[in-house]
């Protein structure tokens, strides 16, 4: 009879370890799927990020392109309205130029930074440099030919004052709203500093109204571009949005390495509530 027990004990007692360790080997292998899956959803970020960045430099060449024709058609004509038409037209080359080749190193830097590898990256990114090369010798090239037709870019601004004053004035507040309207600020850092700046409260919360009074420190925040900064590395595993923006238009979610990305889908949405951005990371 004791055998007997100790047999059943001893058949209990391997089935039990056998639990144990199906459990312990079905729990490493979620791990592993949820490991893998995760790596798979951040490629797919990176992927999608890159794509977007891609989509707005090809948009930017286009917008150029079509300038480019608007300043063609503008030399045949004659009068101040030509003149004001190309100096409007090389202002907006010259502005899409500029903004196509940060564009360029913000793709630059984000496959230095992803984990897609792969030499057609590469290829894409020695296309699009070479394509903003091209462009900037057809500027050039245009530039040279107005001026053989005693059309110089470099005395329209002055040209223009002098005949349209009013409007070179609306220029320049258009521009300088332009500039206004895509500038937006962010900071991210943990309780204890966003305190030491009057960024948070002294209960926690985010106070709206100090971002608006001279207790709030806009030095300590980062400055961007709305129309191409979308990405904001948090390098935390903790984040938290203190600050008021649509739910759709953006996503939080963390990288292969379990830190916080913020991606911003949609930046008129986005930063349509505040100008600011405030996030809490341990």
């Amino acid at each position: 009879m004791k055998k007997l027990v100790f047999a059943i004990a001893c058949t209990l007692a391997v089935a039990s370890c056998n639990q144990d360790a199906a459990k312990k080997a079905e729990q490493a292998a979620q791990q592993q799927r949820d490991s893998l899956e995760q790596i798979i959803s951040q490629k797919d970020n990176e992927i999608n990020d890159m794509m977007t960045t891609l989509s707005d430099i090809e948009e930017g060449f286009r917008e150029i392109t079509e300038a480019q024709s608007r300043v063609t058609l503008a030399k045949q004509g004659e009068g101040t309205n030509t003149m004001q038409r190309i100096k409007e037209n090389f202002q907006f080359i010259q502005t899409q130029m500029q903004q196509n080749k940060e564009l360029i190193n913000k793709l630059k830097q984000q496959v230095r930074e992803s984990s897609v590898k792969g030499g057609q990256l590469k290829k894409i990114i020695d296309n699009l440099t070479q394509q903003l090369e091209t462009k900037d010798q057809q500027l050039q090239a245009l530039r040279e030919e107005l001026d053989r037709k005693d059309i110089h870019i470099a005395e329209l601004d002055e040209k223009v004052a002098n005949l349209e004053e009013d409007n070179t004035k609306k220029d320049e507040t258009i521009s300088a709203q332009d500039k206004a309207i895509n500038s937006a600020w962010f900071v991210f850092g943990t309780k204890d500093e966003l305190k030491s700046q009057n960024i948070l409260s002294k209960d926690g919360l985010f106070s709206k109204t100090k971002v608006l009074s001279k207790d709030f420190n806009k030095d300590y925040f980062t400055k961007i571009d709305i129309r191409i900064d979308k990405e904001i590395k948090l390098y935390s595993k903790s984040a938290q949005i203190m600050t008021s923006h649509p739910a759709g238009s953006y996503t939080l979610q963390p990288d292969a390495n379990k830190q916080y990305v913020l991606r911003i889908n949609n930046p008129e949405a986005f930063w349509s509530t505040s100008k600011y951005l405030v996030v809490l990371v341990k």
